[in-house]
């Protein structure tokens, strides 16, 4: 049981200027073709980067702007563990090798402008702490401080660090924007629980925030930590053959996890509020980048922050981590009532990478990203409607010279076709409408047939050879991959995939599409994949999740095979939580709740202890989390004085041995 919510509770605690721009011009955007890219990857990288204006000093401006001071070294956990290394990217300057979309180079070198910057008088942010930036905003006591990383770690660093440059000032209020963890988990590290109740700090975040920062991907946390892995790269090294960046900025780092929850909640637009002396003009945004999010204005120093809603990339309306399609209208929808409310801003700045200045440069880019978003929307819709599929929708779809003129709207985080490919999902679901496609075989039956039916595989992969040889590795991979299903074990095939998916990667300006690309490749010669975040980093934050996020959770793990035709009931009960208005007045100074397997599925409910349940466990909510996390096992437990067992112990181990385990790295490229 702790195993299986241990690793459901993974991605609850995820999903991350040393050198210049010189030498990136239109006639020499990349290097002569050497290591692992190939004349046809070296060719295509070439031709996309002349297409381009790389030598735009535009946004290099943004992104130097303000520059105060760059810290050196690294963050390091309490065991010693590197949680993040200053210097892992400063390999990236200069010409983009032929490994790398030259598109993309140019802008991980904007990523690795680490330091402390001022915005403009009494704003600054802290860049390349972490995936996320710390911005904080000078109020009449102290720091205002907004989205404090992902981890405990690397934002107290970065307030250390802020301090040592600009004096020693206390945090005054704490902003979270929205309910991703890189931007709420490192909160622990810029101020304690205690001393916000202490001094009764003001904690903002969107409503909802709360709900959907501690239990987003509990429920299928274990695919989406494991896919995580492939869209960040933790697996892979940091070099012109792997990874360069996570596209919103240099990486994830992977600390402690922490939550505190607001005081303040921001729930309509416009919302006013003076904090710690500043005045703030709140936007509601909720389901557009994040199910909870917020924005806001700071009329009197004309500066607005677009929170994740607007960065200098065209983002994900669907994260290949796995996460539910977002709402590309209503995302738009949100950008265009920026324009009208606050449409007089001369700063705009983000939770990621570089601000903008300059009220023309602002609205420019303001209807750049507005109109990305509805592009995408309008024209998947129009194609939706005349009958189209979404992989031809996704081979059509193409920005219009306006967009792609800018690079605030190219996909170093998001990309068109699988933007495009979301908008159809959002609508039209999984199924395209032909019948051949709504009970296909299995992969590996598929495979098979296939690969028996082109004449096995020797032949199949002598055909992809030939088609590596011409530079057709989109074709490689479909036949390959047949190959692979097969005949796991084929070597040839698994190492030609992988250098297929090798040039892929090199090719695309997407961070996370190269990511996965060279993950998958790594995977098929036989790497691991990487581990995540130890799960017991998250306590600080599980403990604010609503414990039926958890049970939830066991209830998709039921074995429902195993469990068919067995009839057991259980009581949980919660010895440290206060019961609140339903509860059973007298239920024993706590919460219960009944837990039950019927028909082969399990459900729970919040009700007094059922006087027929097979057996029954008392403990507190802090000694549950820690067995969730793996501190502690149900057998350790069970002679733990905080704990108390009635009814039988066979019949509750036999409740628990139901839960099934997910597999730890499980394939994903591979059966």
């Amino acid at each position: 049981m702790y195993s299986l919510t241990a690793r459901l509770s993974q991605m609850a605690l995820v999903t991350l200027l040393s050198a210049g721009l010189s030498g990136c011009d239109r006639d020499a955007p990349v290097a002569k073709p050497s290591g692992d890219a190939t004349a046809t990857t070296f060719a295509a990288n070439s031709a996309y980067g002349k297409s381009l204006n790389l030598a735009d000093p535009r946004d290099a401006a943004n992104a130097g702007r303000g520059f105060i001071a760059r810290p050196e070294g690294k963050v390091l956990a309490e065991d010693g563990s590197v949680v993040w290394d200053y210097d892992r990217f400063a390999f990236i300057q200069g010409d983009a090798p032929a490994s790398v979309n030259p598109s993309l180079w140019r802008h991980a070198v904007l990523n690795n402008n680490t330091g402390l910057y001022q915005v403009t008088d009494g704003i600054y942010q802290l860049r390349g702490f972490d995936l996320a930036n710390i911005t904080l905003i000078e109020g009449r006591t102290g720091w205002i401080v907004v989205d404090p990383l992902t981890t405990r770690e690397t934002s107290a660093a970065a307030m250390a660090f802020a301090r040592k440059h600009l004096g020693d000032k206390p945090v005054s209020a704490i902003i979270f924007t929205h309910s991703h963890v890189d931007h709420f988990g490192g909160v622990l590290g810029v101020v304690s629980a205690e001393e916000v109740a202490r001094r009764q700090l003001p904690v903002i975040a969107p409503v909802g925030f709360l709900d959907e920062a501690t239990s987003e991907n509990i429920l299928v946390g274990p695919a989406m930590g494991r896919r995580s892995i492939y869209q960040f790269g933790n697996s892979l090294p940091a070099s012109v053959t792997g990874i360069v960046g996570a596209g919103l900025g240099q990486g994830v780092a992977m600390g402690t996890i922490g939550i505190l929850p607001p005081t303040l909640v921001v729930d309509r637009t416009p919302q006013q509020e003076i904090v710690d002396g500043v005045k703030f003009i709140f936007q509601n945004a909720p389901g557009s980048e994040a199910p909870a999010e917020l924005a806001f204005y700071l009329p009197e120093l004309k500066a607005y922050c677009g929170a994740e809603i607007m960065v200098p990339t065209l983002h994900n309306l669907y994260t290949l981590r796995g996460a539910k399609v977002r709402d590309a209208l209503r995302w738009s929808g949100y950008i265009d009532e920026a324009l009208v409310r606050f449409g007089d801003a001369e700063i705009l700045f983000t939770s990621h990478m570089w601000p903008n200045w300059g009220n023309a440069s602002i609205t420019h880019y303001m209807k750049q990203q507005r109109d990305a978003y509805k592009y995408i929307h309008d024209q998947t819709v129009r194609m939706i409607n005349a009958g189209m599929k979404p992989d031809e929708i996704a081979e059509q779809i193409r920005f219009p010279q306006t967009l792609t003129e800018g690079f605030s709207v190219h996909g170093y985080y998001g990309s068109l076709k699988h933007d495009a490919r979301a908008v159809y999902q959002f609508y039209m679901g999984w199924f395209d409408g032909n019948p051949a496609n709504l009970d296909r075989l299995p992969r590996v039956e598929a495979a098979r047939r296939y690969v028996d039916l082109m004449g096995g595989s020797d032949q199949v992969v002598s055909a992809a050879q030939s088609a590596f040889d011409k530079g057709e590795y989109r074709w490689v991979a479909e036949l390959l991959n047949q190959v692979v299903f097969a005949d796991p074990d084929n070597r040839s095939a698994r190492e030609l995939l992988a250098s297929a998916h090798d040039q892929m990667g090199y090719m695309a300006e997407s961070a996370i599409w190269r990511n996965f690309y060279l993950t998958g490749a790594q995977e098929l010669r036989g790497g691991t994949g990487g581990a995540g975040p130890k799960p017991s980093a998250a306590l600080g934050m599980l403990q604010w999740a609503p414990v039926e996020s958890f049970l939830e959770a066991w209830a998709a793990a039921l074995d429902g095979p195993g469990a068919e035709g067995k009839n057991l009931k259980l009581n949980l009960t919660f010895t440290d939580v206060a019961a609140v208005d339903g509860d059973d007045p007298g239920l024993p100074g706590g919460q219960n709740y009944v837990l039950w397997i019927e028909n082969s599925v399990l459900h729970f409910r919040r009700a007094p202890p059922a006087e027929d349940a097979n057996a029954g466990i008392a403990l507190p909510k802090t000694l549950f989390l820690k067995m969730l996390v793996g501190e502690a096992g149900i057998t350790d437990l069970l002679g733990n004085d905080q704990l108390e067992l009635t009814g039988s112990k066979l019949d509750l181990i036999s409740f628990f041995r139901l839960l099934e385990k997910p597999p730890s790295g499980f394939p994903i490229v591979t059966p």
